[in-house]
């Protein structure tokens, strides 16, 4: 078995814009590339699970999303990063689907596929809804951050840096 960060991607790896789509306006948190390369030294699976309703209400195509997907891991390896897998839930809260956080599919389809170990994984996320998911699937090691991580302050890369490490 295999442990993982579980990471939502709009307020964790990049400052959430409110539904970006395209790299003109992806814009990386402050101290992400350290944190993500400090895990993966540790020996965790990066993989990324995030809600995409912008593609269910319209404003971009899942194929915006999938090229902006491509330019970030782009981006990560040339800092050494190595996203593992990213699970994405396409549609409106009105769909009332099995895989939009705070349900937890996303969570199930990449236990499955990557044979994770959910008691020694983690999920960083920055809203409730996120920690819910995780736990939801078994993941109870978890870490809500504050938007401070994405302002440029090193506090809260630090702060889960050093919970991390833990374990």
């Amino acid at each position: 078995m295999q442990k993982a960060i579980f990471l939502d991607r709009d307020g964790v790896i990049n400052i959430d814009k409110s539904y970006v789509s395209d790299k003109e306006n992806f814009e990386f948190c402050a101290g992400v590339f350290e944190a993500l390369e400090h895990f993966q030294s540790k020996g965790y699976l990066l993989i990324i699970v995030t809600n995409q309703s912008g593609i269910g209400r319209g404003y971009y195509t899942q194929e915006d999303f999938e090229s902006l997907t491509q330019w970030m891991r782009e981006e990560l390896l040339k800092k050494k990063v190595r996203i593992d897998a990213v699970y994405f839930c396409p549609h409106a809260p009105e769909a009332q689907c099995a895989c939009r956080k705070p349900k937890s599919g996303m969570f199930h389809e990449a236990i499955e596929a990557f044979d994770i170990d959910v008691k020694a994984s983690w999920m960083i996320g920055d809203k409730p809804t996120d920690i819910q998911a995780a736990q939801g699937a078994g993941i109870t090691n978890t870490i809500l951050i504050g938007p401070s991580i994405c302002d440029g302050a090193k506090t809260s890369v630090n702060f889960i840096l050093d919970t991390i490490d833990l374990i």
